[in-house]
Parts: C-alpha cells; sequence; structure tokens
C-alpha cells in the first residue's frame, strides 16, 4: 500500500464542525525521495523504496552513498519501501499530496521506552493481598507464578516484570482531519506511538 516516511511534531487538538474539541497528532509527512525501484523480473516484487531526513555525508557509508548518488539526492537518514499502484521513477519526489482525499491512515511508531517496570505497570497486575494483617513487602508483587510439585516449571509466556516500551506499534483506522501540502502536514486523529521527533511510517 502507498505510503509515506514522515516525522511526529506533536499534539494539539481542533474544533470540530459541531464544536468538540478533538485531540489530534501533527505529522511533518515527506518530503520523501525515491531511492530505488524494485521490480518483479529483477527483485521477484514491485515496490519504490522512499528515503526520509537529512543527514551528513561523513555519516553515511561508501555503499549507501551510492544508492544517493544513483537517485541523485543527499544522503537520507531513514529507509522503507511501500507499494505504490502508479509508476514512479529513481530520484522523484513524493509529497504528502497522495492523502489529499484519504479519509483513514494507519501509522507505524516505536513507543517510548520505559525501562524495567513491574506487573502492576507492565501489565496491570492488581497487586497482592492486603496492606495489614501482616504483609510487609509483597504489595505490588506478581503472586503465584507457577505450579509447586509438577510441572515444577514456570511455563513460557508467564507475565513478568521486564523491559517495557521501545517497540514497534501500529496504530490503525487514524482519520485524517487535514493535510497542509504547503508545510508537508498531515493531522490525524487520536494519538501515534513515539516520542515528539520521532520518525513513523504512515500508511494509506
Amino acid at each position: 500500500m502507498p505510503g509515506l516516511l514522515g516525522k511526529k511534531i506533536g499534539m494539539t487538538s481542533v474544533f470540530s464542525a459541531d464544536g468538540k474539541n478533538v485531540p489530534c497528532t501533527v505529522i511533518e509527512a515527506g518530503p520523501c525521495v525515491v531511492t530505488q525501484v524494485k521490480t518483479v523480473e529483477k527483485d521477484g516484487y514491485a515496490a519504490l523504496q522512499l528515503a526520509f531526513g537529512e543527514k551528513k555525508e561523513k555519516n553515511t557509508t561508501k555503499p549507501m552513498m551510492g544508492v544517493f548518488k544513483k537517485a541523485g539526492t543527499t544522503p537520507k537518514y531513514h529507509l522503507a519501501e511501500f507499494k505504490f499502484d502508479e509508476e514512479h521513477n529513481l530520484g522523484d519526489t513524493i509529497t504528502v499530496d497522495i492523502f489529499e482525499g484519504t479519509e483513514f491512515v494507519d501509522v507505524v511508531g516505536t513507543s517510548k521506552g520505559k525501562g524495567f517496570q513491574g506487573v502492576m505497570k507492565r501489565h496491570g497486575f492488581g497487586g497482592v493481598g492486603q496492606s495489614t494483617h501482616g504483609q510487609d513487602d509483597r504489595a505490588r508483587k506478581p503472586g503465584s507464578i507457577g505450579a509447586c510439585s509438577y510441572p515444577a516449571k514456570v511455563f513460557k509466556g508467564m507475565r513478568m516484570g521486564g523491559h517495557m516500551g521501545g517497540e514497534r506499534v501500529t496504530t490503525q483506522n487514524l482519520r485524517v482531519l487535514k493535510v497542509i501540502p504547503e508545510n508537508n502536514l498531515i493531522i490525524v486523529k487520536g494519538s501515534v506511538a513515539g516520542c515528539n521527533g520521532s520518525t513513523v511510517i504512515i500508511n494509506k
């Protein structure tokens, strides 16, 4: 499906036609440069590789510099592939105009990292027991995690404390409220995973 790479600017709110205050996310979508054209004959599938975000030449590897020079563009930070229905050539620039008339989009981002967290924050556990009757240090503990005698092991997939956040998250069916081509902006209803300034992928 066609889409673009972009950058999450932040959240704001707008008023709808019926006077409701709607929370929304502002995303800078593109402009993206076509750095590779994948074909069925050569690669086994048809897709476009798009690049987004300026990068210094000294921080770019020589193989990637060859890719960018072939496309006639400056080095970029982020690359991703999209399946476009229409034809595009190497070096073409694709802008946020492709979302004109689109009602819903899916946005892929990386969630904020929370570090090591316990079961109450990570999985929503209710805690163990009461705060009295001798309960000393188990208020936020998970409780029993396995069998006693048989099978005498902890099963895989048991919800426990651990690393939370920093994962790829796809938010589906976000309504497109407005597209501002002159500023390369798209405004979608609701929230998008990731911190301000993080890179996101917007798909139709």
